[in-house]
């Protein structure tokens, strides 16, 4: 099993998740925190997702949610480092941004 890592970017597209759905539904914002937050652990036992659009990342789909999460194997792959949280609406970042 590897160590997870939330980036501190990662907690906050989170934190503004949550805000802005929270605005219409406290309850389904709760839902989502606690589903990606889940999602993202339990990439320390099962890194299932596929190579990411941005090299040496790989990217998770959050079943259900439009979410992706990105992250990278660190630490001489003892490590999952959750680099972004990322609504699939948005625009997606560009290469060399998590370097």
């Amino acid at each position: 099993m590897r160590r997870v890592q939330w980036s501190d970017s990662a907690i906050d597209d989170i934190e503004d998740q949550v805000v802005y759905i929270a605005l219409d539904n406290p309850v389904a914002a709760r839902q989502v925190s606690k589903r990606l937050r889940e999602t993202g652990n339990a990439l320390g036992t099962f890194a299932t997702g596929h190579p990411g659009r941005v090299s040496g990342t790989y990217e998770k789909s959050v079943t259900r949610l439009p979410y992706i999460i990105v992250y990278a194997l660190t630490d001489n792959d003892t490590a999952v480092t959750i680099l972004q949280v990322i609504h699939t609406a948005r625009n997606w970042p560009q290469a060399g941004q998590y370097e």
